[in-house]
């Protein structure tokens, strides 16, 4: 694979929901001019590792039927696109495997179904794997949970707070609002009445909202009241107000036991979003952050 290519990986469990992540997969990758990587993974926990036991032939015939429904996902995928479609089945635990994979292919993002009807061929990825996924992904994660979903993406929205590690996902909403020419909504969930916070993510605001139209982003600033409400649904609600196509939040390690505003709030949005939710797990310092590409 060309180190240069944007490269996308889609888990596929041949469920509704995975072929709704496959087909806005689609659309970005055309935008992109990437490649798509497919990614079956026959689960060996539970019930399919207790019916193959130590059984290689078994596991051998699911493994080569598996693949052949994939080489033909990739190649009707790629004749509709015109873009280079891998595909690769796999065996192990879902998420692990994930990961793995990302890792190998070097892979620029990750985007995933969270629901459906568990397949005949392979387990479904829902549930804890997404989250799993989403923490220790070397990668951004976008995960699409509703069925309805706009082809590309006219409202971003961008939660921030005073964590200044939340800040690297502003480089990634610049990237993708100018590809879809997108709105980026920048919002703060407040609590209270503190002058000297209030003031201080003011500051903050303004500092994101100069970064992004500087890179010739639409861009808005709004400090939003919690109002009784968890941080997660003052942020679904927003998103829910201005008709958002993507919610960006950043997420922690699984062993990292912070308590950061988003990252606390980071499972449920996950689960509980009807609209595509991009997760970018901090890596860098601020000042990674804010030099223009």
């Amino acid at each position: 694979m060309n180190s240069t290519t944007y490269s996308i990986l889609v888990p596929i469990g041949f469920s509704g929901q995975s072929i709704i992540a496959l087909e806005q997969a689609e659309r970005l990758a055309t935008l992109v001019d990437g490649e798509i990587t497919l990614l079956s993974v026959i689960e060996t926990s539970g019930l399919l590792s207790r019916l193959f036991g130590e059984d290689d032939e078994k596991y051998t015939d699911l493994k080569l039927e598996l693949q052949e429904r994939l080489d033909q996902l990739a190649t009707d995928v790629s004749g509709r696109i015109g873009l280079k479609v891998n595909a690769m089945a796999a065996k192990g635990k879902v998420s692990q495997k994930i990961v793995e994979v990302a890792e190998l292919i070097n892979a620029n993002l990750i985007v995933m179904g969270t629901n459906g009807v568990p397949p005949e061929l392979a387990k479904k990825v829902i549930g804890s794997n997404a989250f799993r996924v989403v923490t220790t992904s070397p990668c951004p994660v976008i995960t699409i949970k509703g069925k309805n979903h706009f082809e590309g993406c006219r409202t971003i929205i961008l939660p921030l707070d005073l964590e200044k590690e939340t800040k690297e996902k502003v480089s990634h909403a610049l990237t993708l609002a100018r590809l879809w020419d997108a709105t980026v909504k920048v919002v703060s969930v407040v609590e209270g009445n503190d002058m000297d916070a209030l003031a201080e993510l003011n500051a903050n605001l303004n500092q994101v909202e100069n970064f992004l139209v500087a890179g010739g982003v639409k861009t808005t600033i709004e400090l939003v009241k919690i109002d009784g409400r968890s941080l997660s649904k003052a942020i679904l609600d927003y998103s829910n107000e201005y008709e958002a196509d993507l919610i960006m939040i950043m997420t922690q390690q699984e062993t990292d036991v912070t308590s950061h505003f988003i990252s606390s709030a980071a499972q449920s949005i996950i689960y509980n979003s009807e609209v595509p939710v991009m997760s970018v797990r901090p890596v860098g310092k601020i000042s990674d952050v804010y030099d223009l590409p």
